[in-house]
């Protein structure tokens, strides 16, 4: 009941006043410690370390950025179910969301300027389960859920990017 209250809560105060729900997300910083292994820090102490793989140089000290892609897709797209569930007062038993990514490393390592080193396509899983709610019912709320999801929006929706670089 706590989700449903935050979220009628927040949806009340953008409705009277639609300015509240613009702004800028806060940011995530990495910084090189050694070699290919990174710091990600948040606003709020948020830490995580990522590495490559040894067979790219890396210590796999922690996931690669790839995976943290899959991970950010997943996990968003998995709370979007929960939070569109509560507000339709539905009691999930299980949600599981599994994401995979196709890539040619060629891209990553430079080895041919014709191929790119973006995932060239990912698969989205989703396994559901609620008592009393049909099958069709829990498809919706998926296929809601994955049309909201800010980071499956913006994979898909492509969004404008820019580079600023200070060279110290």
């Amino acid at each position: 009941m706590k989700i449903k209250q935050a979220i009628d809560q927040l949806s009340s105060a953008i409705a009277a006043d639609p300015a509240k729900a613009r702004g800028k997300n806060l940011p995530a910083t990495a910084r090189l410690v050694d070699g290919l292994k990174c710091e990600l820090r948040g606003p709020y102490n948020e830490q995580l370390v990522t590495d490559m793989p040894p067979a790219m140089g890396g210590g796999a000290a922690g996931p690669n950025p790839g995976w943290l892609l899959r991970g950010a897709l997943a996990s968003c797209t998995a709370t979007v179910i929960a939070m569109r569930a509560a507000q339709l007062g539905m009691t999930l038993s299980n949600v599981e969301v599994t994401v995979e990514t196709d890539s040619d490393l060629r891209g990553i390592l430079g080895l041919d300027e014709n191929v790119s080193a973006r995932h060239a396509a990912m698969r989205m899983r989703v396994k559901i389960s609620a008592p009393g709610q049909s099958p069709e019912a829990l498809r919706e709320l998926v296929e809601w859920a994955e049309a909201h999801s800010p980071v499956s929006c913006t994979v898909k929706q492509r969004p404008i990017c820019s580079l600023d670089i200070e060279v110290a």
